[in-house]
């Protein structure tokens, strides 16, 4: 019987995390090398489709302590200067809470269409962040390719996490 109870336990603290493992999963997805010629100096911002999707669809499941932590391990993973994400990830999570109720109560293209306004300005805030840390300016190229292929890899990211939220415990009457 206390088998029982520690698995239902285990289950719905995986199932309660779930959002927080996934953006983890798409970290160790951005720093992983892809054997692509153009993939070398483009990287899609996988981790802030995660935190987008799972601010907007369950943000009671997507604490911004979190958030911050996951944007610090990114940093320590890419090595960036430590705190670049977890600034912009700061930033990114009120924004998106303020708005989501207007993303959770519309299309897939509206869904997509606010993706594609918060990118530019991650994507963005990230090279002011690198051209001062660095004292010069930072090339702008990475950061715009980044840019392009995170607003078009989002649908395919964003469906797979949505497919995820099934397995997610009921919601709190606060976000539905």
């Amino acid at each position: 019987m206390s088998d029982d109870l520690g698995l239902n336990r285990l289950d719905r603290w995986v199932r309660a995390t779930l959002p927080v493992l996934s953006i983890a999963f798409l970290v160790l997805v951005s720093v992983t090398p892809i054997p692509l010629p153009i993939l070398a100096t483009v990287a899609p911002a996988f981790p802030l489709m995660g935190i987008y999707c799972w601010v907007v669809l369950r943000p009671d499941l997507t604490p911004l302590a979190a958030v911050f932590a996951l944007g610090l391990l990114q940093d320590m993973l890419t090595g960036f200067p430590l705190g670049v994400h977890a600034l912009i990830y700061l930033v990114a999570h009120p924004v998106l809470l303020a708005q989501r109720r207007f993303f959770v109560r519309h299309s897939f293209l509206s869904f997509w269409w606010g993706f594609a306004l918060l990118a530019p300005s991650a994507s963005f805030l990230t090279w002011v962040l690198l051209s001062v840390l660095r004292g010069a300016l930072f090339p702008p190229f990475g950061v715009l390719a980044g840019l392009v292929a995170s607003i078009l890899a989002f649908p395919v990211i964003a469906w797979l996490l949505t497919r995820l939220r099934t397995a997610l415990p009921a919601t709190s009457d606060a976000y539905a």
